[in-house]
């Protein structure tokens, strides 16, 4: 029988109950219905309802994880109830929807509300909602910035402040064989940066080929 919320009442009605919550994001994550570690990819876990977390049988660190791990909704103290409804009225509302409404609406603070549709929009930007990515996946680092050369003087003076990659944006891309491709801002090319970014984008167990930096 199909659950799913079909107006807004009906929406904060079902998603007060965190279980339902809980299941319907694993209908979403994990069609077939099997959890998997999203550190290690093991799907020997075990849960824990008066917790409703898991616990992964590998020993590692982070064995016990949550539904928002690995998730636009991982590190946020905001509760599963106000983000699926606020991904509700996104997806639903067709002349799209602000974060003074959103704030209004699921009771949170504007900055809060700006920080959730930051995220949910982010997500949306592929089919898989914000899905890691799998399979073979490249990842590689790069600068980006205009030449000195090629600028007017007067740009050129403002904008060029030193030599080398002093003025230039780091970037990352992660591609997916066959599939998509993400790019992100990064403070630095530093190893632990970079490494960072690629286990928020790439699920456990995929394919990797990078540089020497990441590896």
């Amino acid at each position: 029988m199909n659950t799913e919320p079909k107006s807004l009442q009906e929406a904060i009605v079902y998603f007060s109950n965190p279980d339902s919550c809980i299941a319907h994001l694993v209908a979403q994550r994990w069609p077939d219905g099997v959890v998997k570690c999203p550190t290690c990819g093991n799907d020997k876990v075990n849960y824990r309802a008066h917790r409703r977390t898991w616990t992964c049988s590998s020993h590692h660190a982070k064995r016990e994880f949550s539904i928002k791990v690995g998730t636009m909704m991982e590190d946020s103290p905001i509760g599963l109830d106000k983000w699926l409804t606020a991904i509700w009225l996104l997806t639903n509302c067709k002349n799209g929807i602000s974060s003074y409404e959103i704030a209004r609406d699921i009771n949170v603070s504007q900055k809060a509300a700006w920080f959730m549709l930051h995220r949910i929009r982010l997500a949306m930007q592929d089919d898989s909602f914000g899905s890691k990515l799998g399979g073979k996946v490249e990842a590689d680092e790069t600068f980006i910035g205009g030449k000195a050369r090629n600028m007017h003087l007067s740009v050129k003076a403002r904008r060029i402040t030193g030599t080398g990659t002093k003025d230039k944006t780091a970037v990352m891309g992660i591609l997916e064989h066959g599939g998509m491709v993400r790019t992100i801002v990064v403070s630095n090319r530093k190893k632990a940066v970079l490494q960072a970014e690629v286990k928020k984008h790439v699920e456990a167990g995929a394919a990797l080929y990078t540089d020497a930096l990441l590896s």
